[in-house]
């Protein structure tokens, strides 16, 4: 099945949120667990954070928690129908021209029947509120689709 190209209003809206919630953490000096928001055709979202393992797992863990609320069509403790998008944020790096380091801000995102991609903001300034600064979203790439 072909996947349509570009992102909906809906998933836009949940990456953006998802992404301020993770710079307020950043900008209040803490760490940015891996943290999931999925979201059902009628707007419920559900957030849920990976945190007792490492990074990878806890990424991992995240991707089969997308499929696994797929395969159970949502989660009713959170009143969640089957997920039709979902965004992903978490910390890392970015190497830059010279072979630096540079921490970011990931992001990955996707929905039914689109493909699936990744970005990322550059940040610096952790825990000086104002002095908190952060990049324009950029793209990383293609994912292989979770939905």
């Amino acid at each position: 099945m072909a996947r349509k190209q570009g992102v909906s209003p809906e998933l836009d809206q949940l990456s953006c949120d998802l992404m301020g919630q993770a710079f307020d953490l950043l900008a209040d000096g803490q760490e940015v667990p891996v943290i999931l928001a999925v979201q059902d055709a009628d707007g419920t979202t559900a957030s849920y954070e990976f945190t007792d393992d490492g990074i990878e797992a806890c990424i991992e863990g995240a991707h089969k928690r997308v499929k696994d609320l797929v395969h159970e069509e949502g989660d009713v403790d959170s009143h969640l129908g089957t997920p039709v998008r979902y965004a992903l944020v978490y910390e890392g790096a970015i190497e830059d021209d010279e072979g630096a380091y540079d921490d970011a801000l990931l992001l990955e995102f996707g929905e039914t029947g689109y493909i699936n991609y990744s970005a990322y903001s550059l940040f610096k300034g952790r825990g000086e509120h104002e002095g908190f600064a952060w990049t324009d979203p950029a793209a990383a790439g293609e994912l292989p689709p979770l939905l």
